[in-house]
């Protein structure tokens, strides 16, 4: 695809073609509006910025979710993909996290060939310089820096670290988004003229180092798993060679070496106003906070399959590149290492999340939508799925249809996009799956019997994919049909061995499946016809089985919160004038503008009898609201 530097005109502008922009362009796009992305090169569109990997605990479950969407992250990580390992495998399913190690290069081809072929998005190569408004701040355009305008329904902004970037190296200071690439400044003023509350968060990078210069016999290794399990629910099979990393540990002198010179980082030295994360901290952090260890395990990440470069996985620094250097060679294995770039802090502007609504459209611009790192959250995952929503709604909008909102017994992304717009950030938000009060049900293994029906309802979800999950659910209905068909007495279950109470009551393979010990193999063995079941079937129905006994009063309180989230509360509604209300409950109503009574029931404070207050002056609840006519 070659850039249509004259394009002017469109439903749906989005800016940055990061992984938030690539989603967000692709789901507009999807949907049958007209889309632009606009990126200063569409040579960086896909370009993995930090480390060359994808998913892990949490994270996995949002690439799936965005894959049961139509996305293109799934698939893109499947063909980038070069060492992969589901995480927690020793856990039950809810938590399993899948990941892979990526060739840099093989997932952007992957990313931009997505792109490339999607049907209605146009490529500009420009740089963002402000927005048109109209009435009421309604969003009518974009101004780019060259002077150049395209008019639009809805924009998505998706700049992640670029707004009024700025990179650390030490006591240097570089105006950057990302290395060599100028950052975003006209944008944040903008905001700011909008009246939007912005804050300053900082991210960071280690140095990439040389592979042809570590000692990679002396270290130990992390192997990929046997039978790589894939992203995508389209993925047949992994086909990309699968390569070890390596793993070393930090040692006394490197702790001394950073100890010596905390004062020239930029971290410590004062040079850092932004908040960095906290679950991903500097190695500048680890050796302050926890210098009591022994050491701090490192992963030597190989960056592709025909590519020296070595991402070092946990020694993210703001130090000089001297004293990296110092550092990087105290520890085993790196002795003579090489750095091909030193590593980096950088921080940068974010919109306070409590500005959005959950459809991610900013509550004082009608059409405009932000998403990823420009919502204060950290990590590839959470960007890309916030700019599939975000892209889908901003099309809904320029359509003259309704944003819409995916709820948090719905999906992870429904429990980030509340957790930022209710409770916004202190700190860059990552997802992790102890976020989710749902987890049961909300696992990586069933993303797409959870959302691929609303995708279909949106227009988000192709032909393809449209066949492929209907055979699947024809498959996994007629698999558990056939379980609850089959069944035996107590005395017949005994004489197979299957442990059950001798009380005449007849029980299914079902049931049995259910229980941890009984697998399907030994099912096969009583009953033969269970062997016609393919094996992926099998897995999938077998933990469905397994938490099926532990779902039920979960289904009662999505059922409750689905009732809660269906209650409107009106954007004009006036807190304010409510009596019977506390100050403090009445000042947080006020200032979080909650859009449903299930918002305003997990404000903290939050009571049943202001509950009720809210309701009565919203009118009578409706018979399928039982959950609110009791509080």
């Amino acid at each position: 695809m070659t850039p249509d530097n004259s394009a002017s005109r469109a439903d749906v502008v989005v800016i940055g073609g990061g992984h938030a922009g690539v989603e967000a362009a692709c789901a507009a796009a999807r949907t049958g509006a007209r889309t632009i992305l606009l990126t200063h090169r569409f040579a960086t569109v896909g370009a993995m910025s930090c480390n060359p990997a994808i998913g892990g605990i949490g994270k996995g479950h949002l690439v799936r979710e965005i894959d049961a969407l139509g996305g293109i992250m799934g698939e893109a990580a499947d063909r980038g993909g070069i060492q992969f390992r589901l995480l927690n495998r020793s856990k039950g399913p809810a938590v399993h996290g899948p990941r892979t190690q990526a060739d840099r290069k093989l997932y952007r081809a992957a990313v931009q060939a997505a792109v490339r072929a999607q049907a209605g998005l146009a490529i500009v190569e420009g740089d963002a310089f402000d927005l048109v408004l109209g009435a009421d701040h309604r969003v009518e355009g974009v101004v780019l820096a060259d002077g150049r305008r395209i008019v639009c329904g809805a924009v998505v902004v998706t700049t992640g670290t670029f707004l009024r970037g700025l990179i650390h190296i030490g006591s240097e200071t570089i105006p950057a988004g990302r290395v060599d690439e100028a950052p975003s400044i006209g944008l944040s003023q903008t905001f700011e003229r909008l009246g939007l509350r912005l804050g300053r968060l900082k991210t960071g990078t280690p140095a990439r180092l040389d592979g042809a210069t570590i000692d990679w016999a002396s270290l130990e290794r992390q192997r990929p798993d046997d039978e790589p399990v894939p992203f995508s629910y389209l993925t047949d099979a992994i086909s990309n060679p699968q390569i070890d990393c390596g793993i070393t540990r930090t040692t006394p002198e490197t702790h001394r070496i950073i100890r010596d010179n905390l004062h020239r980082s930029a971290l410590y030295g004062g040079m850092i106003e932004g908040v960095g994360p906290r679950y991903c901290p500097s190695i500048e952090d680890k050796i302050v906070k926890f210098g009591d260890r022994d050491g701090h395990q490192v992963f030597l990440e190989p960056e592709g399959l025909d590519d020296a470069t070595v991402y070092p996985n946990g020694l993210s620094t703001s130090l000089p590149a001297d004293v990296q250097n110092a550092f990087l060679r105290s520890l085993p294995g790196l002795a003579k290492v090489r750095i091909l770039q030193p590593g980096y802090a950088i921080e940068y502007d974010h919109v306070d999340p409590r500005e959005l609504s959950r459809s991610l459209e900013v509550r004082a611009a009608q059409g405009l939508f932000l998403a990823g790192q420009i919502n204060g959250t950290t990590g590839y995952e959470e960007a890309a799925a916030q700019g599939l929503l975000a892209g889908l709604n901003a099309a809904r909008r320029a359509s003259g249809a309704e944003p819409t909102v995916i709820g948090r017994a719905d999906g992870y992304l429904g429990v980030m996009v509340d957790d930022l717009t209710r409770t916004g950030v202190t700190e860059p938000y990552r997802m992790f799956t102890s976020r989710a009060e749902f987890r049961l049900s909300l696992r990586a293994d069933n993303a797409d019997r959870r959302l691929t029906p609303m995708g279909l309802e949106w227009g988000l979800v192709d032909a393809r994919r449209r066949a492929v999950f209907g055979a699947s659910e024809s498959r996994l209905r007629e698999a558990r049909a056939l379980l609850e068909s089959l069944t035996v007495t107590p005395a017949e279950a005994a004489r197979h061995g299957l442990p059950v109470n001798q009380d005449g009551r007849r029980r299914s393979a079902w049931l049995f499946l259910a229980q941890p010990d009984i697998g399907w193999d030994r099912l096969v063995a009583i009953w033969p016809e269970l062997g016609a079941v393919d094996a992926k079937t099998r897995e999938r129905t077998a933990i469905e089985a397994g938490y099926d006994v532990y779902l039920e009063r979960q289904r009662r309180d999505e059922a409750r919160l689905r009732q809660g989230e269906a209650r409107r509360i009106p954007e004009g509604f006036s807190f304010e004038t409510l009596k019977g209300l506390s100050n403090e409950l009445r000042q947080k109503l006020e200032a979080r503008r909650p859009a449903t009574l299930a918002e305003a029931e997990r404000i903290d404070g939050m009571t049943p009898a202001a509950l009720a207050l809210i309701l009565v002056a919203l009118g009578r609840p409706t018979p399928a609201e039982p959950h609110v006519q009791a509080a």
